[in-house]
């Protein structure tokens, strides 16, 4: 198994890439989208929160990451002495009316397929996705880690319908009409991330790229009056079966799957892990609508136990720390950081 972090796209410089190999990471899952153009962020070091009116601005629909800058990218983190493992998210902007089976699905899914045959291109292994009209939400944040550190959590789910013009948690038009988008079932939301996949499976088989599926987060049937897809262990399941392929894998998120109300996470790792593409390696208290993100080393999870699971199923793939809490010093992101990839660089060690 190989030590990863997680950084946004603001973070995607030299000063981060030596903090990773400092902390004993050897490879760099990145995000392209930034989720805090413009948005009410109380930091853009934390993970993303905002509040009703979404994270912030998509980014420009006729603009697709190209081959020479993702393999400019490449290029900075292999100088750094680092691995780029996997890109996070694609842009609402570039796939808004994929996830609402809007007018313009078809023209976007072909700017997903360049966008995936430009990361093949560049290398890239890995394009992890979180297929839902919501995203992230419902969140709130406190002092609930151990000594006060300020985290995330959930406490009961938010149910105001979504604005026309946002999905995914955030702004595609900010000129769109008045009113909300439409309520849709679980069974139509199913059919578009079919669609979604028979599409794009067999052109990331072809770029030698693997698809990795986010389960929803927080894992609930319903947030923000939509429905969500991966809300228990089993759907994962379902997700696999309807495009069977090496290149349609899990980005496995064991802080959303520990969250579900049903299943179990240790049974779950080891009915997944030949399907894991790479690891969110975080911890929580509770389960939803009431759950509370903590240190790696005092919540529910035994972490330890997921990793002897994980490497007795023969996973060498990226594990990373997708967020942590804050501690209570000059530079809570890093020491956050620090601490949590020195936890999972000594388990590695012991198991």
């Amino acid at each position: 198994m190989k030590l990863g972090l997680g950084l946004y796209r603001h973070m995607l410089n030299r000063q981060h890439y030596d903090f990773a190999r400092q902390c004993g990471c050897t490879h760099l899952v990145v995000h392209l989208v930034d989720y805090f153009n413009q948005g009410n962020q109380e930091s853009k070091n934390d993970q993303p929160i905002g509040d009703g009116s979404g994270w912030g601005f998509a980014g420009d629909p006729g603009k697709i990451w190209t081959v020479e800058e993702l393999v400019q990218l490449k290029k900075e983190i292999n100088e750094a002495g680092l691995e780029l493992e996997a890109i996070e998210n694609f842009d609402p902007a570039h796939w808004h009316d994929i996830l609402l089976d809007g007018p313009q699905k078809e023209t976007q899914i072909e700017k997903l397929k360049q966008i995936i045959r430009n990361v093949g291109e560049a290398g890239i292994p890995v394009f992890g996705y979180n297929f839902s009209l919501a995203g992230v939400s419902s969140r709130i944040t406190g002092n609930f880690a151990r000594g006060g550190a300020r985290s995330v959590g959930m406490d009961g789910v938010d149910q105001r319908p979504i604005p026309n013009g946002m999905v995914w948690n955030m702004v595609y038009d900010n000129n769109a009409p008045a009113g909300f988008i439409p309520e849709i079932t679980h069974e139509q939301l199913w059919e578009r991330l079919a669609w979604f996949l028979n599409e794009l499976v067999p052109v990331a088989e072809q770029a030698g790229v693997k698809l990795a599926a986010h389960p929803d987060d927080p894992p609930m049937p319903f947030v923000r009056k939509t429905p969500r897809l991966v809300y228990q262990p089993q759907l994962y399941q379902k997700l696999l079966d309807i495009k069977p392929s090496r290149n349609n894998m899990l980005e496995f998120c064991l802080g959303s799957i520990a969250e579900m109300t049903e299943g179990d996470v240790y049974e779950a790792t080891e009915q997944y892990a030949s399907n894991i593409a790479y690891v969110h390696f975080r911890n929580v208290k509770g389960k939803v609508p009431h759950y509370k993100e903590v240190f790696v080393d005092e919540g529910d999870i035994d972490l330890i136990r997921i990793l002897r699971i994980l490497k007795e199923r023969k996973f060498d793939g990226v594990f990373i720390p997708d967020h942590t809490p804050q501690m209570s010093c000059d530079a809570p992101w890093y020491a956050g950081m620090a601490y949590t990839l020195g936890y999972m660089k000594a388990a590695l060690s012991l198991i």
